[in-house]
């Protein structure tokens, strides 16, 4: 079932524009399918379905699908600049208020028993877990946990993800918490689940997104700690996440949002914290490999900072390989980021595939109260085989986008 309801408070067509201008510079380098955001908060533009845009080339104009995301008070037309743009190269494009067509969206977001799962034309790409998973019998309660990413998918339907794999019941996932915080004079652990000191609960999924360009949502979750007088929650954090139409394998965002409460948070520098993932357990040291934006592979990676991070790894059938590029954002917290990763000895020399940015690798973070803290990930899920130069491209598109003007 679709969240039908929280989709037409998101989608009542209300514009105060008959059309406006965007051009796009492709900027200093090259670009290949690239996600546009153009704002045009200054339009006075609401929540609707019912504009239309249309690129200009070799006079004639030709129909892109667009799509409008309101964050707050800034209003954004999201599309794809498809095909191959040249550095430098401009191209214009024009919206129109025209009533939009009726056709099913290509991105659905459904509701799937407790979960969020977005869509990619009818394929699965990933599944936010709203409910609480309960361990396996034998396990601790300690390690019931929701509010994670699982499964990820590549479009051939590999999954990416594993949740409580017996070595490290606590990783679930795509998953948020931090490892050392500083609340009210005492340090907590919300990571280590096992430790008792605290943990993350999902609160709501506050607002989900399908139409032509992306489906997504954004969910609450609560960074609760187990303190002396009774359990506190010290941060409200707020997930938004997007995966988008384009050619080549799934590309998504991860944005977090931390917000402190009446007490200041601090994120205390920890060798692991923050946006996790642990691989499929099908991936070990035997059928993979690991690069990073600086040219490092897996033996040399951890305890190095980065702006990008791959594994290639063997699907288990036949030859065939899969993958994970996971990139952050330079608006980020210490970017280039330092990265966590395992190396080919974890888990009694299995090398079970971990991957992990942390912005407080090797500094404290300090949250003030009430004050928004945001990270921005991107991830790009594919079958085959990724390259240090294909990685790049993917990355400059998210890190050093093109320029974009709205008149």
């Amino acid at each position: 079932m679709r969240f039908r309801l929280l989709l037409i408070a998101l989608l009542i067509p209300f514009v105060s524009f008959a059309s406006l201008n965007i051009t796009v510079n492709a900027g200093s380098y090259d670009r290949t399918n690239c996600v546009i955001r153009a704002d045009v908060s200054t339009m006075n533009l609401r929540c609707n379905n019912d504009v239309r845009l249309f690129e200009t080339t070799s006079g004639r104009n030709i129909e892109i699908p667009c799509q409008v995301y309101l964050d707050g008070d800034t209003a954004e037309l999201v599309f794809v600049l498809s095909g191959n743009t040249a550095k430098g190269q401009q191209r214009t494009f024009t919206a129109k208020k025209i009533k939009a067509k009726g056709a099913e969206p290509k991105m659905a977001a459904i509701d799937d028993n407790g979960a969020v799962l977005l869509e990619k034309e009818g394929n699965k790409v990933l599944k936010y877990n709203y409910y609480i998973n309960k361990s396996p019998k034998g396990v601790d309660k300690l390690f019931d946990r929701g509010g994670y990413i699982h499964p990820a998918y590549t479009p051939s339907g590999f999954t990416l993800t594993a949740i409580q794999p017996r070595d490290h019941r606590h990783h679930y996932g795509i998953w948020n918490p931090w490892t050392l915080l500083e609340f009210e004079g005492k340090t907590y652990d919300c990571w280590n689940l096992g430790s008792g000191q605290g943990t993350v609960r999902p609160v709501n999924v506050e607002a989900v997104y399908e139409g032509d360009v992306f489906a997504g949502f954004n969910a609450a979750l609560d960074h609760v700690v187990f303190a002396p007088e009774g359990e506190r929650i010290i941060m409200r954090e707020i997930w938004k996440v997007k995966v988008y139409d384009v050619d080549g394998g799934y590309l998504w965002d991860f944005e977090s949002n931390l917000t402190p409460g009446d007490s200041p948070v601090i994120l205390k520098e920890y060798r692991y914290a923050g946006l996790g993932f642990r691989a499929n357990e099908v991936w070990t040291k035997r059928n993979t490999e690991m690069v990073s934006s600086e040219g490092l592979t897996r033996q040399q990676i951890d305890n190095t900072s980065g702006r990008w991070l791959y594994t290639n790894g063997g699907t288990g059938d036949g030859d065939t390989y899969a993958g994970l590029l996971y990139m952050s954002n330079p608006q980020n917290y210490n970017h280039p980021e330092p990265m966590r990763i395992w190396n080919e000895q974890q888990n009694g020399n299995r090398g079970d595939v971990y991957m992990n940015f942390v912005p407080t690798k090797n500094m404290d973070w300090n949250l003030e109260p009430h004050k928004t803290y945001v990270l921005k990930y991107r991830f790009f899920a594919y079958d085959g085989k990724m390259t240090p130069e294909k990685a790049e491209t993917i990355w400059r598109d998210f890190g050093v986008p093109p320029t974009v003007t709205v008149k």
